[in-house]
């Protein structure tokens, strides 16, 4: 039976939502390894809508929702993350991108670490997958915006490659950070959770992708190899 990975998106676009190539090849190194991608996204409003050729914010516009505007990636196949539970998943992956940071939690929004928080059930689903110590994989801002966040105080270690400040604010929430190259990715053993910094610091997509083929190989091999933690026999 093929690993049930979950993949959870922030909207469209790398300003506002997802990181499009992160995405892109989260998606398609799942399938070369014969693992389904279970695509989902709260079904709530962007934080902001950006003009993608300014990075400006564009005034006047609809609002945009993070559920529709994610179901472009996934060519629509794309679940509420309401209806989706730890024991639907063998494993979980977050894609970057500024959604990430604004829309899946407001890490982007806020200056006051203390304030930050997680979108409800993104909290609830990493924290029923950390506590059945299921692979979780964060990309890019990811492991800053939402990982440290959800597992606030969990002394987790994370990458985000070589940023200073984000690594300050991931320490600031409780947690470690470990300096890595764009093209690598780190495991934390007692968390069962893997980091790469893609566009944090990648120069090219070939860089992403380097690092990208290796976070969603160690998910998914560690989801088939999982066993649910003594506590829970």
């Amino acid at each position: 039976m093929a690993m049930r990975i979950g993949v959870v998106l922030s909207g469209c676009g790398v300003f506002d939502g997802t990181e499009i190539h992160e995405a892109v090849l989260t998606i398609l190194h799942l399938q070369k390894l014969g693992a389904e991608p279970v695509f989902m996204a709260p079904d709530i409003f962007q934080s902001s809508v950006i003009n993608h050729t300014t990075q400006e914010p564009q005034e006047g516009v609809e609002e945009r929702n993070v559920l529709l505007e994610s179901a472009r990636i996934t060519r629509g196949k794309i679940k509420n993350i309401y209806e989706v539970f730890e024991q639907d998943l063998d494993g979980l992956i977050f894609p970057g991108g500024f959604g990430a940071a604004k829309n899946l939690s407001d890490f982007g929004l806020k200056v006051e670490t203390d304030e930050v928080s997680a979108e409800l059930h993104v909290t609830s689903l990493i924290n029923d997958m950390h506590d059945k110590r299921k692979p979780i994989g964060f990309i890019c801002v990811s492991p800053a915006s939402i990982g440290a966040v959800a597992l606030r105080g969990k002394d987790i270690n994370f990458t985000v490659g070589n940023d200073a400040g984000m690594a300050a604010r991931i320490r600031e929430l409780g947690n470690g950070h470990v300096v890595t190259e764009s093209t690598d990715i780190f495991i934390d053993e007692n968390h069962n959770i893997i980091s790469t910094p893609a566009y944090m610091t990648a120069k090219s997509i070939v860089e992403v992708d380097e690092g990208i083929a290796k976070l969603v190989k160690e998910v998914v091999q560690r989801a088939s190899t999982w066993t649910a933690p003594e506590t829970y026999l």
